[in-house]
């Protein structure tokens, strides 16, 4: 549990962080699926962080100016569905990111995070981190996310080498 919103946000830099050495692989490397990565390629990856990220985004812009979050509450109740809905959410997101030219792909993995970032720190700290669920939802999206995939990133970076 985070009690300031500083706190938060240099874990989820430093957490991401990692991540970035996605961008200094070449398309082919991007395009490789990695048994290790359980079959991801780092395509694969940058888009289902960058998904994640981008809900996120959008609640952040939402508590900006108001209580609460359409795109939170509407993402959990997509997620809470049926058992297997975040099987099916996640796969259908990565289609759409298989789909998107890679440098859109890096472009928006490159540029989202940062922007997240710079959101919260205009969110007032009581919608986000003096709001238990709202923190839990931000934690989650991100660095919980982060550290989910870690073994993700090492073996599609380690795969590249």
């Amino acid at each position: 549990m985070y009690l300031d919103a500083l706190s938060f946000l240099e874990d989820e830099r430093d957490t991401f962080r990692p991540y970035e050495a996605l961008l200094d692989l070449t398309d082919d490397q991007l395009e490789r699926p990695v048994e290790g990565a359980h079959g991801w390629s780092g395509r694969d990856l940058m888009g289902h962080v960058t998904v994640w990220q981008e809900y996120a985004l959008a609640a952040a812009k939402e508590l900006a100016v108001g209580e609460t979050s359409a795109t939170k509450q509407q993402a959990d109740r997509d997620w809470d569905a049926a058992p297997d809905a975040g099987e099916r959410i996640n796969e259908e997101h990565l289609a759409q990111f298989r789909d998107l030219p890679l440098a859109e792909l890096r472009d928006r993995f490159s540029t989202v995070a940062g922007e997240l970032r710079g959101y919260l720190t205009v969110v007032p700290e009581s919608r986000w981190i003096k709001h238990a669920d709202h923190q839990n939802w931000f934690f989650a999206e991100t660095i919980e996310h982060y550290e989910d995939h870690a073994g993700d990133l090492a073996a599609i970076l380690d795969a590249a080498r």
